[in-house]
């Protein structure tokens, strides 16, 4: 193998001392006076101690995970086929739970210190404002990018030098390398699943009884310093989209490459670097990308208060976008050879660069349509707005068909870069294409967190009663905020749907699975369950926020009804029980719902074998990526649908602000729309993932048919083109599947 793979690493370490090099600007920015920097400490504590509860509970998951991993590491062969893996998976996994925790805490650290300093900088202008709290979202960017890239390169030589030194790629102990390597990607991708739940939970519930009892109940604005539960809603802005997005996206990042790598593993070539390139191209391409988020963030600045904060991030963006296309093909030319096969799909580097465009037009392209969806004084949201004239109801029967609506678009374009990124270059290029969208996440996760910090920012402003025209530059930063993390969503469950698909790819080729067959009764119930459980899911992730919201209601009025003062600004209300409240719920409710991702693929598999488990995989992909788009937008639309009626809005030629009865009907939208956007829906993309990954990690324990005999090899060995495209990830009809395997 190459030393070029030794750049990997190097882009990581950057990634990582630019974090370390902009959290310490952060940090010296000034913060306020002492009763801001008193609640922005509030808010830190508040979520320090639900990360240590949530680690403490995960441990518990981790460990025994682990030794079921080593025990299953050690057999040499199952079903009468040889198995390539070592115990070190399990070292791999825990490897991957640390980084993921890590990177959470990275970017939940950073924001409750960027929160209280953009606070302050809004009292300077907006400029400055905008600076610190993009910066805040970069630092979380970068590391986890960093951090990504780091440990996925760095274990893959460790792995490497261990296993198969010397070996080519398409050797038996390469595949050993590569499924101890999805140890790491498991490890990740469970602990963002429980990191997610637990902190949309967490943050859903503050919210709603903040919202129910402050704001309709008793009058008083949003984060006013005299609601009980606004600490515990600041707080859940850090668990829950900030500490659950790094994790989430630390994990969508590492499965990405993690599925290329496993597929170009089949591929046998003639090229500079020891036959290794279709292994080093996506870690490479991650590489660049994060180099190209660091340049890009540079770009991001405004002039004055009338500068478009929206365009400003968009520039970012798109510079991040542009410069990792160039990259990507300078790389793709010089690393990969004119010709490659995969599984009897003949493709070239042309076809795999175009891949990797189309990856790049999809992400950017899914980000736009979701922005249409949710952003202020677009279509949608007008719409909605328009409805809560007549009331609660038609509020909520709008929002619900925005959200149904706007999985339309989104799907269309998925499912044409699927089918152009398998043209040009078969599986390898609907994985690659993945990998290409995925390749600024930094950026994508930079634009993300900016939103939290800047909420977080303005409710500091509103409990520390600073001038209004700090809480109006904290409310422009939110708005285009509510927007960012919509089309964060819809970024990461299209990216969500690219993995999944390649790592299902995978999954079929270690399986030894000729075809997923419908026509078979197992198969087809199996399709059916994987369609229900982004249901049963959301159901379970959706009813534990309205069970904790349901105790926060009842705190909150409790002190409003027996703690006199409050209102009149002379008693500080007990924050810290509404704290608690939260972190116990959200920390007893996610265990159900991470127990099935993980438990369900399992059982299938063991029990009903590996086609039906494919079944089941192509049910919850499909069911889980509609659902993911659909709560997301309805929930990201309801509010800023609620947010327009801070500047005013007209309805039917009469102009309404906040407290009016329309108004109150869009605070119920956006209360039925918190858990959709931020707990259940962007959960979506790390159950399909998660279930996927675990699919791969058991598939050569139920492998069937000699499952290992890739095709790679099967070329070595001159076996029949026609036998070689019999393996397929695509449903055939039963005839088709008796032709194909003839």
């Amino acid at each position: 193998m190459n030393s070029i793979v030794y750049l990997v690493p190097a882009f990581g370490a950057i990634g990582l001392l630019y974090t370390a090099w902009r959290f310490n600007w952060v940090a010296n920015q000034p913060a306020g006076d002492d009763n801001m920097k008193k609640l922005s400490g509030y808010i830190a504590d508040g979520a320090i101690a639900f990360l240590k509860a949530e680690w403490k509970i995960l441990a518990y998951f981790a460990i025994p995970t682990a030794l079921i991993l080593a025990y299953l590491g050690s057999q040499t062969e199952a079903n009468g086929i040889e198995i390539h893996s070592s115990p070190l998976i399990a070292v791999a996994f825990l490897i991957g739970a640390v980084f993921s925790a890590t990177a959470g805490y990275i970017g939940m650290k950073v924001a409750t210190k960027a929160n209280v300093r953009t606070a302050q900088a809004a009292r300077t202008s907006l400029a400055k404002a905008l600076n610190v709290s993009f910066t805040g979202g970069s630092v979380m960017g970068m590391g986890v990018a960093g951090l990504a890239v780091l440990g996925l390169s760095g274990l893959f030589i460790v792995f490497y030098q261990m296993f198969a030194a010397g070996q080519p790629l398409t050797s038996v102990e390469m595949k050993k390398v590569i499924e101890v390597l999805a140890g790491f990607s498991l490890g990740a991708e469970s602990i963002a699943l429980f990191a997610r739940v637990g902190g949309g939970i967490y943050t859903k519930a503050a919210d709603v009884g903040a919202d129910l009892v402050g704001k309709v109940e008793a009058g008083i604005p949003e984060d006013d310093v005299r609601n009980p539960a606004t600490i515990a809603d600041n707080v859940g802005d850090n668990v829950g989209d900030v500490a659950g997005m790094g994790a989430d996206l630390f994990g969508s990042y590492v499965a990405t490459i993690l599925a290329t790598m496993v597929l170009g593993q089949e591929i046998n070539v003639t090229d500079n670097y020891g036959g290794f390139s279709p292994v080093l191209l996506p870690m490479l391409i991650a590489g660049v990308g994060l180099l190209a988020s660091l340049v890009s963030t540079f770009f991001v600045r405004i002039s004055n208060e009338n500068a478009s904060v929206q365009n400003a991030l968009n520039i970012g963006n798109w510079a991040s976008i542009g410069i990792t296309f160039v990259a990507s093909y300078f790389l793709v030319k010089n690393i990969l050879p004119e010709s490659l096969v995969l599984r009897g799909f003949e493709f070239t580097s042309d076809g795999v660069f175009y891949s990797i465009v189309v990856g790049l037009i999809v992400g950017a392209l899914m980000s736009y349509i979701t922005e249409y969806y949710t952003a202020m004084g677009k279509r949608p949201v007008n719409s909605i707005i328009e409805k809560s004239g007549t009331g609660h109801a038609t509020n909520i029967i709008g929002g619900l068909a925005v959200g149904m609506e706007s999985t339309v678009l989104p799907i269309i374009v998925l499912a044409a870069g699927i089918i152009l990124s398998y043209k040009f270059a078969g599986l390898y290029g609907v994985s690659i294409a993945a990998a290409g969208m995925m390749a600024t996440t930094a950026m994508q996760l930079a634009i993300d967190a900016f939103g939290p910090i800047a909420d977080n920012a303005g409710g500091i402003a509103e409990m520390s009663q600073l001038p209004s025209e700090v809480r109006e530059r904290t409310d422009n930063l939110d708005a285009v905020g509510n927007t960012t993390a919509a089309t964060g969503k819809g970024f990461a469950i299209a990216s969500a749907a690219l993995t999944s698909l390649a790592l299902f790819a995978a999954f079929v080729g270690i399986a030894g699975i000729s075809q997923i067959d419908i026509y078979k009764a197992d198969v087809l119930a199996g399709l059916f369950v994987g369609g229900m459980i982004p249901f049963i899911f959301s159901a379970l992730a959706i009813s534990a926020v309205g069970k904790a919201a349901m105790e926060m209601v009842n705190e909150v009025r409790r002190q409003f009804r027996e703690i006199p003062g409050i209102m009149e600004y002379k008693t500080e209300p007990e924050y810290e029980k509404c704290v608690a409240i939260s972190t116990e719920a959200s920390i007893r409710q996610m265990i159900l719902p991470g127990a099935i991702a993980l438990i369900t693929p399992v059982l299938v598999g063991f029990t009903m074998g590996p086609e039906v488990l494919g079944g089941l995989l192509a049910g919850v992909t499909v069911s889980g990526v509609l659902m993911g788009m659909f709560q997301s937008n309805a929930g990201g639309a309801w509010d800023n649908a609620k947010k327009s009626f801070e500047k005013g809005v007209v309805i039917n030629g009469e102009t309404f602000y906040k407290k009016s009865e329309p108004h109150k009907a869009s605070v119920t939208g956006d209360t039925v729309g918190d858990p959709f956007k931020d707990t259940s829906g962007p959960s979506m993309n790390i159950l399909i993932k998660l279930m996927s990954i675990v699919s791969l990690v058991i598939a050569p324990y139920i492998a069937v048919n000699g499952g290992h005999e890739h095709s790679a090899t099967k070329e070595t060995n001159k076996v029949s083109s026609v036998q070689t495209t019999k393996v397929s990830t695509f449903t055939k009809a039963s005839a088709l599947g008796q032709i194909a395997s003839k």
